[in-house]
């Protein structure tokens, strides 16, 4: 064999031997897979599984929050220790977030003493709802007994990565997220993984597992395939998607005289009189103010502030009971007290028609129309 080819082969090996043993080294560097032996309860017996939790990742830290309701920092803190945590990211102007209220109060009062522990993250999309006094009022409205959290720079809307309200993120007991769900829906589904990581947590602590037990019965809101979609009347929000039918259209920052124009579109709303055109409202300057709307729904609903009385008519008629909601009086009025969301209108399948209402009370905003 001539030396140059056996001096490559020595090479060669010492090279795959130095690989292999700068294999082994940085092996032993690698951070260990976390996993967590756990054992299930099943209807065909006890069930013991190993689950590799290092693909998921860690439920960031409650960060930049502006303040507390039903806790403290330090209660808070306490009560996260080796809990499954329901993260609710919502916000209390927010129709599909006042929808899932029901299930995620009905779980805190099943689910609470077995080690579940909700936490309400309130990232406000208009700014009245920064007001730590009107989020109270929605928790006491709402029957809320868990912890709220104010996000109101939205710190932990941004680590949780989140886009949407409501958006739900659910960690097990070792601060691990299993499952996120955004929107309304996926209640039972939700509730499973709720019972499975409780039943996880049980196992761990050797505190026994439960039977899986039915899931809350609670009906849940039946939405429309089509309807009018959301209408904002703040010039920042509805950037993009501006449905303001007059022909003067938004004037950011100043104050403009509007009239309803002769034809009206679908989908779209009318002003009339003067109004201030704010990033993320309306507000009514003159006497006196009408706004029309045109629209296809069996919800309608708009979330307003400043206190006012509104008058609402359908199809140029005052709003009878059988299609007002339940915010309205029985002669068609409507009462604006506190900055809120409010329902016009409820009926049983969605219809098409021309909503107007007429506003006597200067000051008074509005921010946003929202339908069912």
């Amino acid at each position: 064999m001539k030396s140059e080819i056996r001096t490559a082969i020595i090479l060669g090996g010492v090279i795959a031997v130095g690989v292999a043993t700068l294999s082994i080294i940085f092996s032993t560097l690698e951070p260990q897979q976390n996993t967590t032996l756990i054992t299930i309860n099943e209807e065909s017996g006890l069930k013991t599984q190993t689950i590799d939790k290092s693909r998921f990742k860690k439920a960031p830290e409650l960060a930049g929050i502006s303040g507390y309701i039903n806790t403290t920092p330090e209660e808070l803190e306490k009560a996260m220790e080796g809990k499954v945590v329901l993260y609710d990211i919502w916000t209390y102007s927010c129709i599909n977030c006042i929808r899932t209220l029901p299930f995620l109060t009905a779980w805190d009062e099943k689910y609470s003493d077995n080690g579940l522990l909700i936490i309400g993250i309130h990232s406000p999309e208009f700014e009245f709802e920064k007001d730590i006094n009107n989020v109270q009022m929605a928790v006491d409205k709402y029957g809320i007994k868990y912890p709220v959290v104010l996000d109101n720079d939205w710190e932990i809307w941004k680590a949780f990565k989140n886009r949407y309200w409501p958006h739900k993120f659910i960690s097990d007991n070792d601060g691990y997220i299993r499952y996120d769900h955004i929107g309304e829906g996926g209640y039972d589904e939700t509730e499973k993984v709720i019972q499975q990581l409780l039943e996880e947590r049980a196992a761990q602590l050797g505190l026994g597992v439960a039977a899986a037990e039915p899931f809350v019965d609670i009906e849940e809101f039946e939405h429309t395939s089509f309807r009018t979609p959301e209408l904002y009347f703040g010039y920042k929000f509805a950037s993009g998607r501006n449905q303001l039918g007059n022909e003067k259209g938004f004037s950011p920052g100043n104050e403009v005289t509007y009239s309803i124009p002769n034809k009206l579109d679908q989908n779209y709303f009318y002003l009339d009189g003067t109004w201030k055109n704010l990033e993320g409202s309306m507000r009514l300057v003159s006497d006196s103010g009408t706004i029309i709307l045109p629209y296809f729904a069996k919800e309608v609903n708009i979330v307003t502030a400043n206190q006012a009385e509104l008058s609402i008519y359908i199809d140029d008629k005052p709003l009878t009971p059988d299609l007002g909601g339940t915010d309205v009086s029985s002669n068609g009025k409507l009462f604006v007290k506190e900055d809120d969301l409010y329902n016009l209108i409820n009926t049983e399948e969605p219809e098409s028609h021309i909503l107007k209402i007429v506003v006597s009370d200067p000051g008074f905003e509005i921010y946003a129309f929202t339908f069912g």
